[in-house]
């Protein structure tokens, strides 16, 4: 009987994992940073919490919307070289909310777009330490579900290119979240007027 060899690469050799006893093709990334800031805690709060900050400030967010029971949905696009845009709706809820803490969680519902966004802030004299960490995970029963040719590139290449997309998308918001929160003045006082 004669063997035939292959050569494929690495990157189409899938590690499919079992997710409550069904295998699934499942792709990750995640990223964590963190800055410190001229702001108020409350201000950096205040930003960090309000979602309409990431839709206008964050390159991929196509939009976040109020649904039902607490629960916001997040629409996000990210180019993957080789297969192109990957959509994903993601529905989170506010799982933490506390003066040092503010944590979005997959909706109870979620079983395919898994996100989890946290922020930790910390006052530092004028300044706020502020901890980001964001896990995404888009989960397939078969890959041809997220994109045609996901089964030929394999889990780990389109996961090696979305957490770099990701990466890309945290920085330039967190970048311009910079700029939003530093260039704004603290305490702005009143002009007085001169005398002419």
């Amino acid at each position: 009987m004669a063997v035939r060899k292959t050569k494929l690469p690495t990157s189409c050799i899938n590690t499919w994992e079992n997710v409550n006893g069904e295998q699934m093709f499942r792709i990750k990334a995640s990223y964590a940073d963190q800055m410190e800031l001229r702001t108020t805690l409350e201000r950096a709060r205040e930003f960090f919490g309000e979602l309409r900050n990431f839709a206008d400030l964050m390159p991929g967010i196509e939009g976040i919307r109020n649904e039902a029971g607490g629960i916001m949905r997040w629409i996000v696009r990210a180019e993957v070289p080789i297969i192109g845009a990957v959509h994903a709706s993601f529905t989170v809820e506010k799982t933490e909310d506390s003066p040092e803490r503010l944590e979005w969680s997959p909706a109870r519902t979620e079983m395919k777009n898994y996100l989890r966004y946290a922020a930790a802030f910390e006052e530092r004299g004028h300044k706020v330490l502020i901890r980001i960490v964001q896990h995404v995970e888009l989960r397939r029963k078969h890959a041809k579900e997220l994109h045609r040719f996901a089964v030929l590139v394999g889990e780990s290449a389109i996961s090696a290119e979305m957490q770099k997309r990701v990466r890309e998308m945290i920085k330039t918001f967190l970048e311009r979240a910079r700029v939003k929160l530093e260039g704004e003045e603290l305490d702005p006082e009143p002009l007085l007027d001169s005398p002419a």
